[in-house]
């Protein structure tokens, strides 16, 4: 049985890999999380594309696409494993909106 992914999950990955990403325009790591019940793990490295943005408040440099070298998306529950449905694809599509 495959877990599906959520588009919560998703955005709760997205929120997560900004984060660790920070300043840089090339990210290699992993971060792990747990989301009711079940435990994530994300192993990733990719490219950072950003772009500014400006705003009443000053201008900033978005991020507009990350393009993965390789990426891993592990899912688990109390009794192991979760084979999942993970796109890096739907990351990035989420990340444009």
């Amino acid at each position: 049985m495959i877990f599906t992914i959520s588009s919560q999950l998703y955005r709760e990955t997205l929120a997560l890999l900004k984060e660790k990403i920070g300043a840089r325009s090339y990210f290699s790591g992993s971060f792990s999380f747990d989301v009711e019940g079940l435990a994530c793990r994300m192993v990733v490295s990719c490219f950072v594309y950003r772009r500014e943005v400006r705003m009443p408040e000053g201008a900033h440099e978005a991020i507009v696409d990350l393009v993965p070298v390789w990426w891993e998306f592990h899912t688990a529950d109390e009794n192991g494993e979760l084979l999942n449905d993970f796109s890096f694809d739907e990351l990035r599509t989420l990340l444009r909106e």
